[in-house]
């Protein structure tokens, strides 16, 4: 994910699609298994709440929309910090920078959020 995409729209479905990438290298340990579905949820659920605030019908309605991506990319670093943490180094230049990723979507989305508030 070197190239930085300025369209969030495709940014945060092609953050959602390279975690599904990761996905399919990780051990299938129990744990793993777990941790990827809460993180295949909520990255996804970055892009489409996005998405779907992007449609709204209300700037209230805009505002509720982008407040539940940026829990989504909090949520998404959460897990990507425990599957960092729990698994082999050798998934961890990946996994890191899947990380930076989620932190630089929520720092967007809260700088979109105290500009439209």
């Amino acid at each position: 994910m070197s190239d930085k995409v300025y369209d969030l729209e495709e940014r945060t479905f092609q953050f959602a699609k390279s975690i599904r990438l990761l996905a399919k290298k990780l051990p299938k340990t129990t744990a793993n298994i777990e941790d990827v579905k809460q993180i295949i949820r909520s990255s996804g659920s970055i892009g489409s709440n996005y998405i779907e605030a992007n449609e709204a019908l209300s700037k209230k309605d805009f505002l509720f929309r982008v407040k539940i991506a940026r829990k989504e990319a909090k949520e998404s670093a959460y897990w990507l910090r425990l599957i960092l943490e729990t698994n082999d180094q050798e998934f961890s230049n990946e996994i890191k920078t899947h990380f930076v990723e989620a932190t630089e979507l929520k720092k967007i989305l809260s700088a979109i959020i105290s500009k439209s508030s």
